[in-house]
């Protein structure tokens, strides 16, 4: 494969599905079942990280003492309650359209969640992503998710593309944050709720609304045969 050959890396929740909220009802959910108050936007600002750094992050912010029995029934919980607002989640418009794009076109692809499995594949489903034939790299995978730059670099290693050349698409300024330091080019969508000049700020070389925006203007990065 050529060495300037574009790629692209793939953030899942808020990116190519529209979960992001599920995401943060399932978490409070957990939390008010541990007898924890915390707001809703507290929450939200923290989606995109591995479940273990949202955790000790948001528990930082109030006087308790953090346990492992705590954030394991803090996480087992979570899971339980998305589970039951799964149904509620769709593709993102034009997400479906957008990797049916790249792989006519020959272009690498690949997804990089810092969910589990267990919870990210039902989202893969509703994309027609097979795990079994795709490139799908899950918290499973790698030893720190965002804002580290492992599930990207863990993305780029398996398609066999140079991490400085792939384009890495998130929503989240962790997305971002993880793109820099993996030396890869960040690009947001604002389908998760941050704002174009948070994601910016982050590192994003360029922002549009959601997958279908992107699959529009894919030219401006390089995404053409």
């Amino acid at each position: 494969m050529a060495d300037n050959q574009v790629s692209f890396l793939f953030d899942l929740d808020g990116t190519l599905v529209d979960s992001v909220y599920q995401h943060v009802l399932a978490w409070q959910e957990a939390l008010h079942a541990a007898n924890i108050e915390l707001s809703v936007w507290r929450i939200h600002r923290r989606i995109g990280m591995s479940g273990g750094l949202f955790t000790d992050m948001l528990l930082r912010e109030i006087p308790i003492e953090v346990t492992p029995g705590l954030l394991e029934t803090l996480q087992k919980h979570h899971a339980q309650s998305y589970s039951r607002l799964i149904p509620r989640v769709r593709p993102l418009p034009g997400a479906r359209q957008l990797l049916d794009y790249l792989s006519r076109t020959n272009i690498p692809w690949a997804i990089a969640t810092s969910g589990r499995m267990q919870t990210a594949r039902y989202n893969l489903e509703l994309l027609g992503v097979d795990p079994g034939l795709a490139t799908v790299i899950t918290r499973d995978d790698v030893r720190r998710a965002k804002p580290d730059p492992d599930l990207f670099l863990a993305a780029a290693s398996r398609l066999n593309v140079p991490i400085e050349s792939a384009v890495i698409v998130g929503d989240s300024i962790w997305d971002m944050l993880a793109a820099r330091r993996a030396r890869g080019l960040g690009v947001g969508v604002l389908s998760g709720g941050y704002g174009q000049d948070e994601l910016e700020r982050s590192g994003a070389i360029r922002v549009y609304e959601d997958p279908a925006d992107l699959l529009r203007h894919i030219d401006e990065i390089g995404g053409r045969t």
